[in-house]
């Protein structure tokens, strides 16, 4: 059975979210949830304590993997033991991201130009991270598909997973991903290494239902399928029913903001929560309306109040 996870977003898969998913997708899913991606210079700065709130977890988000980004190996090994006693279940480096401060730092998809240095950060956080399972997050290429020989560079390192945003750096989210690359991940994977322990190979990009999650592994062969903006809106995605029922959903979005201003009062900007808005309040009547006065919105008493009429009245 493939496993069908849930994909790191910054300032979208935050505790809150993912409490919500662990509450309405569990038992049936997701396999694994990720944390939003955080900084190894920063969690080894002086400013460590405002970071710290992306990588809040609750049991009920078990299995939990933290996602950390950064160009110097040597600060891989400190943040990974910090992660290990931190109690995740695994840790994730992130060598896609194509934000131009990242890349800058000589992080995200920077490293698809540079697989030494990408080597070196492997090998510092599995070295830090004991017996915690180290995996990657990354892209086809940067300018153009280059698998045959980053995939290779990467799967020489052993890492327990490497999921694949089936995308260039340069294409960034603006064409379709490129699943017609899924099968030759899996026959590079087994041509160099046949062991029981290979590392699992997970695809990623445009898939937005879990019955097309499978339909992805299941043709392509793959490990898995990580899934990233198909959950917004849909913190019950991954349990494999039908979307509630109006009234419902939005007591939901509504019960996803409290979660966050009790969480986040004073830490993050009440603003993060309007991307959510702009999922949960989609095709119904009124939705345009509603959509706007609640991007207007600024708290948690403003949201109930607009919820709460919109409810009434329909």
């Amino acid at each position: 059975m493939p496993a069908i996870v849930m994909g790191p977003m910054a300032n979208v898969t935050d505790a809150a979210f993912r409490r919500l998913i662990a509450k309405y997708s569990r038992p049936a899913g997701p396999a694994v949830m990720w944390t939003e991606f955080v900084s190894v210079e920063g969690l080894l700065s002086a400013g460590r304590q405002r970071l710290l709130p992306d990588l809040w977890y609750a049991d009920a988000e078990r299995p939990i993997v933290a996602q950390i980004f950064g160009g110097k190996p040597e600060q891989f090994r400190e943040v990974a033991q910090m992660l290990r006693e931190m109690g995740f279940d695994g840790i994730d480096i992130n060598m896609g991201c194509p934000d131009r401060a990242v890349e800058r730092s000589g992080a995200g998809a920077a490293l698809i130009k540079d697989p030494e240095r990408a080597a070196k950060i492997i090998r510092a956080t599995k070295d830090g991270a004991g017996d915690l399972p180290v995996s990657v997050k990354t892209r086809i290429g940067y300018n153009k598909n280059e698998l045959d020989a980053w995939l290779p560079a990467l799967l020489a390192e052993g890492p327990a997973a490497v999921t694949m945003h089936l995308r260039t750096r340069q294409e960034m989210s603006e064409v379709p991903a490129h699943w017609e690359f899924a099968v030759g991940m899996i026959e590079t994977r087994d041509r160099l290494d046949s062991s029981a322990s290979k590392p699992l190979i997970l695809g990623n990009g445009d898939v937005y239902s879990l019955q097309e999650a499978q339909e992805q592994a299941r043709t392509h062969g793959l490990d898995g399928i990580m899934i990233g903006r198909g959950i917004f809106g849909q913190p019950w995605f991954f349990s494999g029913q039908p979307a509630p029922e109006l009234a419902s959903r939005l007591r939901i979005m509504l019960e996803h903001t409290r979660l966050f201003a009790e969480l986040f009062q004073d830490i993050k900007n009440f603003s993060i929560m309007k991307k959510h808005y702009k999922a949960y309040v989609n095709g119904f009547p009124g939705a345009a309306e509603l959509r706007a006065r609640l991007m207007a919105a600024e708290d948690l008493a403003e949201v109930r109040a607009l919820t709460e009429s919109y409810i009434l009245s329909a």
